[in-house]
């Protein structure tokens, strides 16, 4: 008894993508055995497409490199350069992956730069 069907591409028993007809009269499920008569599927048409998903226009925030420099939370921290309080941090991974982060402050004032390894 057929646990699938409907589809010719496909072997009825195990679900497993059937190969192309060969010399013989006959397609092997090459995963359970399971024979069929190419004169079965002769009559039956087979098509298959390809559905690309749409492009997507790339949207330009209209930041600069700078704007995006202040982007991240903001903590209690004094600006060593302007001496006042208020950085923003992001973390990069600088050396390898058994050691720690970097991270780097930029100063919402001045915009600063300044690092602390970890």
């Amino acid at each position: 008894m057929s646990c699938f069907g409907g589809d010719p591409n496909f072997c009825p028993e195990c679900g497993n993508v059937l190969p192309l007809p060969g010399a013989p009269d006959t397609i092997t499920c090459p995963r359970c055995a399971f024979i069929i008569p190419v004169r079965e599927i002769a009559n039956q048409v087979i098509t298959s497409s390809v559905v690309f998903n749409p492009l997507e226009p790339m949207v330009s925030t209209g930041e600069s490199e700078e704007d995006s420099e202040l982007k991240g939370p903001v903590i209690d921290r004094r600006c060593s350069r302007c001496n006042k309080e208020g950085m923003v941090y992001h973390t990069r991974q600088m050396r390898s992956a058994d050691e720690g982060q970097t991270v780097f402050f930029t100063c919402l004032h001045c915009r600063y730069q300044e690092k602390e390894d970890s």
